[in-house]
């Protein structure tokens, strides 16, 4: 069992317990996932199962699409509906066409606080783990790309809620975003909905909701294959005797194809099974296995 489960996460789990979920269904713990929903969040989950979790890297820094439900007036603690509300009240009453005016400032290249209820480490410790304890700590701002950003409303919606449209890179927080465009429009805010509707390649029309998968009479056929996982990579047809030397850790001399120095290679053998991913050493004009998956050759 190997291969690649696109979940549609409900609210609720979190995405370790979609994992464990899934190890459950499949009888399996090799299991893993590329980019972390909070448990409020639902949408596209990418899962990894068997020879498919050593692929993980090639999709965690895929670009990310939400659609996340803003509502103006005051701020939480967490970013989100979840938390308890904290700092003074602020205007609610916003119009789409006001929030449509200030998301240039938020397109492109942009730096982000990370927020103290996120996963990330700080000195080797969590910053939700420090948050629930009370801490706060100061976290150094990291740069993030916006690709799109848009205000679903029609212009001349006014109200407290309002939904956004975001195409980003992996690791953007959207509870920090929503943050960031109420305080330029002179309020605060906090995230009611999130919802990621594409991962990378993935979107919500691949996706299996997880209660459906666990009712199916065969849910391996649930499974992408995990050639999917490098489809963006330059490709290299092996032999059966070079396949073999590359499960070996070998490397492959290039003729005929041409690559940029260390560029990562998926290497396939004759009958289209991966094999390994490479990296091409212009000075030896030849790709080295740097991650093999093993195959029956």
């Amino acid at each position: 069992m190997d291969g690649i489960l696109i979940i549609d996460k409900p609210a609720g789990p979190t995405s370790h317990d979609v994992v464990n979920r899934v190890r459950r269904i499949f009888n399996t713990r090799k299991v893993g996932h590329a980019g972390t929903l909070d448990p409020f969040a639902t949408g596209v989950m990418v899962v990894l199962v068997g020879k498919a979790t050593r692929l993980a890297k090639f999709v965690d820094k895929d670009a990310k699409e939400y659609e996340a439900t803003v509502r103006f007036g005051y701020a939480t603690d967490t970013g989100d509906l979840t938390g308890e509300r904290i700092g003074e009240t602020g205007r609610s009453d916003i119009s789409s066409s006001e929030i449509h005016s200030v998301l240039d400032r938020f397109h492109g290249e942009i730096l982000q606080t990370p927020p103290m209820y996120s996963a990330k480490k700080v000195d080797g410790k969590k910053l939700y783990e420090l948050a629930r304890r009370g801490e706060e700590i100061e976290r150094k701002a990291v740069p993030v790309t916006i690709h799109e950003i848009s205000v679903v409303s029609p212009d001349d919606v006014s109200g407290e809620h309002h939904t956004i449209r975001v195409r980003c890179s992996a690791g953007t927080y959207i509870r920090t975003l929503a943050e960031d465009i109420a305080k330029a429009l002179g309020t605060a805010a906090h995230l009611t909905e999130l919802r990621r509707t594409a991962s990378g390649r993935f979107s919500l029309a691949d996706s299996v909701p997880l209660d459906a998968l666990a009712d199916e009479a065969d849910p391996t056929k649930r499974l992408l294959p995990i050639e999917t996982l490098v489809s963006g990579l330059p490709h290299f047809v092996l032999n059966s005797e070079r396949a073999k030397m590359t499960l070996n850790g070998l490397s492959s001399r290039v003729y005929g194809q041409e690559f940029a120095a260390d560029e990562p290679i998926a290497m396939f053998s004759e009958d289209g099974q991966l094999i390994a991913v490479g990296k091409y050493s212009a000075d030896e004009n030849a790709i080295r296995p740097t991650l093999v998956l093993g195959e029956n050759i």
